[in-house]
């Protein structure tokens, strides 16, 4: 990590850091050394809960409970916080191993997920509550200022239920095909199977997650999307 790109990231999270360690802390994969991110990451995932639902709250004042907390699952997601982290630029700071880098671990969505859970926390302890609800605002305030609840509410298994049922085609089936990692710390692989219509050829999609839920939902959106780009009589 060079200074000048410290610098940058910094910069692009609106925050400068009294106490770089935990800048430093925040950026490094358990894979590297003890001083890692793990338990940055378990007071990260809290506090980006916190202020995200927070700034829900203001944002979508007619919405109800349920609807809420399906577009905070939306925005904190590993894919929403993968996004996140590619635009920090996140894979070229990230402290891995020899091992897990040339594995390519600083490209691992999940890494890079955690990592900006992992930022978000050492900026609460670097700043205190208001420069982590400063910081997350930066990195989700447009999204959410330009977000419809209607088309957050519904979690991705649903909505492709849905779209599946009115168009009298089976229900998807899920399973696992792999999982990676240690048993603390796993990722999910999980296909997603949908029957052809009229005894067509099943199309799959795959999803990755830190639990069989969290990929059978990234499996389900990557079969919407590609449901959605087929021809209207597919």
């Amino acid at each position: 990590m060079t200074v000048d790109r410290l610098n940058g990231l910094q910069q692009a999270l609106g925050h400068s850091f009294a106490h770089p360690e935990h800048l430093h802390r925040a950026l490094t994969h358990r894979s590297f050394g003890a001083a890692h991110n793990e338990r940055l990451e378990f007071l990260g995932d809290a506090v980006l809960n916190v202020v995200i639902s927070a700034l829900l709250f203001e944002r979508f004042s007619g919405s109800d409970e349920g609807d809420l907390t399906r577009v905070r699952a939306h925005l904190v997601r590993e894919d929403s916080l993968h996004q996140v982290a590619l635009t920090l630029g996140l894979s070229d700071l990230i402290r891995l191993s020899e091992g897990e880098a040339r594995g390519g671990g600083a490209q691992r969505a999940s890494i890079l997920a955690d990592a900006v859970e992992a930022l978000i926390a050492a900026t609460f302890l670097d700043g205190g509550y208001e420069a982590a609800r400063q910081v997350v605002t930066r990195l989700f305030g447009d999204v959410i200022a330009a977000g419809d609840v209607g088309r957050w509410s519904k979690d991705a298994k649903t909505a492709l239920q849905e779209w599946l049922q009115a168009r009298k085609l089976s229900v998807p089936v899920y399973r696992i095909v792999a999982t990676h990692g240690q048993a603390h710390a796993q990722t999910f692989e999980v296909v997603c199977e949908v029957s052809g219509p009229a005894g067509g050829a099943a199309r799959l999609a795959h999803g990755q997650g830190r639990s069989r839920r969290a990929a059978e939902q990234e499996a389900a959106r990557q079969m919407l999307d590609m449901l959605n780009q087929l021809p209207s009589t597919a």
